[in-house]
């Protein structure tokens, strides 16, 4: 998640270099057929890239509010992944009257699903932060099931029955429990959803067509400009319309590991300090730091 307003000009050069390029190649193309060959291309009214920039920059305003209902879904869905953890710790702390093994287990269960479905979610190792947080043998279990994180959820259920088996907790508090358990299963299930839903390609594909159109029209309307002006000035005004793109389509992806996705990490480091003091610990990690310009 970015979280500084001024961006490296590194970064934003990354995103945009190679269309730059192309944009380049394009208004000196036809600089120089216009300087050689003038009557090869048919005169154009600046009017024309006019109106096909303006419906360019309703295609992009759709896509970006699209993207960015999606990018703002998520962030909602792990708020309640931070608050439903703080609820399942803080219920069978106060429900478990006498002290058991099971509530410091179950508490750092919590934090390694935390961090299992963060890194389940951007497809990379689903142990990373969970290592102080899980049993062997929770481990080994959870290894053997295509989805980790919903394999973590069931020990969860399992430790409570045993709870509620022992008297520990009554009917009515093992119920309040499994409402919350379940509530973190269905969170997990809207950001899986939005992890395997993919922005149509297509969209993207007639976008990217329709700016280059634009840009090869505008060139040839400006061609009464003198030599690198006109390539100047095509550059300059086209480059917003890729910004804008690269935009929309990394929002379009929250849980992909770049800047602009949700700090799925830094949020579960919050939810293990605060589950950890919840526990009466007091050797609880810092929270996490900015990488640059941006949280993980």
């Amino acid at each position: 998640m970015l979280i500084e307003k001024r961006l490296p000009l590194r970064y934003v050069i990354r995103k945009v270099g190679r269309e730059t390029l192309i944009v380049l190649t394009i208004a000196i193309a036809v600089e120089l057929i216009i300087r050689n060959q003038r009557g090869f291309l048919p005169e154009i009214s600046i009017a024309i890239p006019t109106f096909l920039g303006t419906a360019i920059t309703l295609l992009l305003s759709f896509r970006i509010n699209q993207s960015y209902d999606r990018w703002w879904e998520a962030r909602k869905i792990w708020g309640a992944i931070v608050n439903d953890s703080r609820t399942l710790v803080r219920q069978i702390l106060s429900f478990v009257r006498e002290p058991t093994p099971l509530l410091g287990r179950m508490t750092h269960r919590q934090i390694a699903w935390c961090y299992s479905l963060g890194q389940s979610l951007r497809g990379v190792d689903w142990t990373e932060g969970t290592e102080r947080h899980l049993r062997a043998e929770d481990a080994a279990d959870a290894e053997m099931h295509a989805n980790k994180p919903l394999a973590l959820v069931q020990q969860q259920a399992r430790d409570l029955a045993v709870l509620a088996r022992d008297g520990a907790v009554s009917d009515y508090q093992r119920i309040a429990v499994d409402d919350t358990l379940t509530r973190l299963v269905d969170s997990m299930g809207r950001a899986e959803r939005i992890r395997s839903t993919v922005f149509p390609t297509t969209y993207r594909i007639f976008l990217y067509g329709f700016i280059y159109l634009f840009i090869t029209i505008l060139s040839i309307a400006l061609g009464e400009i003198e030599g690198a002006w006109q390539v100047l000035v095509t550059t300059v005004i086209s480059i917003p319309f890729f910004l804008l793109e690269k935009t929309a389509r990394h929002m379009q992806d929250p849980f992909s590991g770049r800047p602009t996705d949700t700090a799925v990490t830094s949020i579960a480091r919050t939810i293990e300090i605060n589950l950890l003091q919840l526990l009466g610990e007091t050797d609880t990690p810092p929270p996490l730091e900015p990488d640059g310009f941006y949280l993980r």
